[in-house]
């Protein structure tokens, strides 16, 4: 994935789109307009995850939802962008029964799910 604004390009865990997707070349490898990305944390990378990438990730137009989920606990995080898109509210939840709303998917995620063989 390249982020247009910034030049970087990242490899998240998961990304999702909607509607037509755009990509950089020709060999349509690398997305530019994401609307829902996952990054899974570790010891090493959770920091760079949570700031600097999340500062270039938010300069995508497109970006609705960016989640963070714990490698070692059902535990994700994540952040949802305002309609006015300069705002994102912050949402965390943890325990095998909690469940996340992703608005910009109409989606349901049950942490009994993502971890259930974690």
């Amino acid at each position: 994935m390249k982020i247009p604004d910034t030049g970087l390009f990242t490899y998240p865990d998961l990304v999702l789109t909607c509607g037509s997707e755009m990509f950089a070349d020709d060999k349509q490898d690398t997305l530019l307009n994401p609307l829902v990305i996952f990054e899974v944390l570790s010891d090493s990378t959770k920091a760079y995850d949570r700031g600097k990438k999340f500062e270039h990730y938010q300069s995508i137009g497109s970006l609705a939802t960016y989640g963070l989920l714990a490698q070692d606990a059902p535990k994700i995080e994540w952040y949802g962008r305002q309609e006015d898109c300069r705002a994102w509210i912050y949402t965390e939840v943890h325990g095998t029964d909690a469940v996340v709303e992703i608005e910009a998917i109409t989606c349901d995620l049950k942490l009994e799910d993502v971890y259930a063989k974690v």
